[in-house]
């Protein structure tokens, strides 16, 4: 397998690090418009890595950097053929799907992604209908993947992608009937200033974050199919494990929702993300005052006048997501909460998930919780397609695979071969 790596900031600077102690793979490009930053995880992968025989390290030079424009599919393709990449690896902000998607299948290679092609609202009842729907554009384009014998699998982060792999493994294992499958994502993590002040400052790209909470979130039911709801609908209290607790979420719009119903069969299919008053509040300023638009306004400027996009002014003024692990405390769970009739036939509940704890990831990796446990699961299934026990072709979610081989991969300790990263299931009594 030779990984053509696309995007150098917190994700993917975490899927080197995390792809550096495995032996799965040939090659790894890890390419970026800045080169400079694709350069620096190249650098510390070579200097925290071993490198004596025998090993996952890089005596045969595994890792290189590139520039590439994620932008243009000519110039995804023309890297990925110049290093002769099996796999094309998106690690960049959704908004590039598209071009990736093509210039992977123009190489002749197959790709992955965490996630979709993005949505369009409807355009007179966005509250209520569906426009263009997460991953449409992808899903649309299966035919040509199907007919090139290559495979796209989408949505294959923490959530989207551990929550789906969850979710086939509990229709496959855990129950003969699923009334909801309703994705649960909390945290209680603390970002600090230099004086101990707490301070505002997400954990993920602030340009995702934007699009994917001011959307209309969307809710699938068998009944009626998908349908929207407004922002923020449907606040609940969902316990967390691990000492994390009580957090309200809210309905968001995510992909797990456009996946899932796709391949597994359930009554409903929910997002719901615990994003905390002040997030919610900055949210909706934020919409009020037009600086979640990504449309370019004329500015004026010391040197002229220029153009720019309001979300990327508020993305260039936080805090890099990839740079504030050293100041932030505490955990992110990431989890799938399912109920239905067990395989007894009795009512169940139960909570599916995975906690990572910042001060181990800072430890262990210098990448702060949040993308370091969103790049984990690409890099499982990337070894898994390398070793054939996923296969397939088209364009398809990561339900579509065995979830058992997934998770034993991920859980089984480093001394046995596995990532050593266990996954938690709690049974939850029916209400």
């Amino acid at each position: 397998m030779r990984i053509l790596l696309v995007g150098a900031g917190g994700v993917g600077n975490a899927i080197a690090k995390i792809a550096a102690r495995r032996s799965f793979f040939e090659l790894m490009v890890v390419s970026d418009y800045d080169l400079g930053r694709a350069e620096s995880t190249v650098e510390w992968v070579e200097a925290h890595t071993p490198s004596g025989p025998g090993d996952a390290g890089l005596e045969n030079g595994r890792f290189v950097a590139a520039r590439i424009d994620a932008s243009d599919p000519d110039d995804v393709a023309r890297v990925a053929r110049e290093h002769g990449a099996t796999h094309v690896m998106n690690a960049v902000e959704p908004r590039f799907v598209q071009s990736i998607f093509a210039g992977a299948l123009a190489a002749g290679a197959d790709y992955l992604d965490m996630a979709m092609s993005l949505s369009e609202p409807h355009p007179t009842d966005p509250y209520a209908q569906t426009g263009v729907k997460l991953g449409d554009d992808q899903f649309a384009q299966a035919p040509d993947w199907e007919s090139a014998g290559r495979l796209a699998l989408v949505g294959m982060g923490v959530e989207p992608g551990l929550s789906d792999v969850f979710a086939r493994y509990a229709a496959d294992e855990l129950f003969s009937a699923i009334d909801e499958l309703g994705t649960r994502d909390g945290a209680n993590l603390v970002v600090r200033d230099d004086a101990g002040n707490e301070i505002f400052a997400p954990s993920f790209s602030i340009w995702t974050t934007i699009e994917e909470c001011l959307n209309p979130p969307v809710v699938w039911e068998k009944d009626r199919g998908w349908f929207t709801t407004p922002p923020f609908s449907e606040p609940e209290t969902f316990v967390f494990p691990e000492g994390i607790g009580a957090v309200e979420c809210v309905n968001v719009e995510h992909e797990e929702v456009l996946l899932m119903p796709r391949f597994v069969d359930a009554e409903r299919v929910t997002f719901k993300y615990g994003l905390g008053d002040e997030f919610i509040g900055v949210l909706k300023t934020l919409n009020l005052l037009g600086l979640d638009k990504t449309a370019p306004l004329r500015v004026r400027s010391a040197n002229g006048p220029v153009e720019v996009a309001p979300r990327d002014v508020v993305a260039a003024a936080l805090p890099d997501p990839a740079t504030i692990g050293p100041r932030m405390t505490g955990k992110t769970c990431a989890g799938l909460w399912v109920t239905g009739t067990g395989v007894d036939g009795a009512p169940r509940e139960v909570y599916l998930y995975h906690v990572s704890d910042n001060e181990w990831t800072m430890r262990e990796y210098e990448s702060q919780c949040v993308v370091w446990q969103t790049a984990l699961n690409p890099v499982i299934a990337l070894e898994l397609l390398a070793t054939g026990v996923w296969a397939g072709t088209g364009v398809v979610g990561p339900e579509a695979f065995d979830a058992r081989p997934f998770l034993e991969l991920m859980a089984r300790p480093i001394d046995e071969g596995g990532y050593g990263q266990p996954w938690g299931l709690e049974d939850r009594l029916a209400s």
